[in-house]
């Protein structure tokens, strides 16, 4: 099995039920997820703009055990490649200076428009949606991919899900194909 190395911009890191499971099948080793402190930054504020009740203080800590759980997932020292890059939208320059800096294979993102082809090639990097990302991970250890899923369900208590309603919720995210595909493996979730 090869192992890549996924940049996860903003919008992987929120909402909560795409940061979930991301997060667990990065703790299998599956792949190695990085992002960086802009990164953070950018989903944490979207989330308060989105709904500000969240207690800033606790979207801060989740970011802090994102961190500290996940094996050198803080990508630094990639500010001075930003002005060089050239991106749709400049403000995405620092998401594909963290994935050059941090040695990534592909930057996930629901935002594929902003990071083209042309622009990544040179880099020998590839941007993925989440569900294409998820559907291939899923096609190479379905075992270890359908734990990390039963470990994620399993902490949802507040309410609790059933299979199918944790397979309806990663459809709502945008990961149709990867919830059709688990739906196979529904005994196992």
């Amino acid at each position: 099995m090869s192992r890549c190395t996924a940049l996860l911009d903003a919008n992987v890191l929120y909402p909560a039920p795409l940061r979930d499971i991301f997060l667990q099948l990065a703790l299998t080793d599956l792949f190695q997820a990085k992002w960086t402190a802009d990164i953070h930054r950018e989903w944490i504020e979207a989330l308060m703009r989105k709904d500000p009740t969240p207690d800033r203080a606790a979207l801060e800590r989740t970011r802090d055990l994102m961190d500290k759980a996940t094996r050198d997932s803080l990508v630094t020292g990639y500010e001075w490649l930003i002005s060089s890059l050239a991106l749709p939208d400049p403000n995405d320059r620092h998401v594909l200076a963290a994935a050059i800096a941090g040695h990534c294979d592909v930057i996930v993102t629901q935002n594929l428009k902003d990071f083209p082809e042309a622009a990544l090639a040179p880099f020998s990097i590839e941007a993925q949606h989440p569900d294409d990302f998820l559907y291939t991970h899923l096609s190479l250890a379905p075992g270890v991919f359908c734990g990390a899923v039963r470990k994620v369900r399993a902490r949802l208590q507040r309410p609790v899900y059933s299979v199918e309603e944790y397979l309806a919720t990663l459809s709502r995210q945008g990961l149709v194909a990867t919830a059709g595909e688990l739906q196979a493996f529904a005994n196992l979730l």
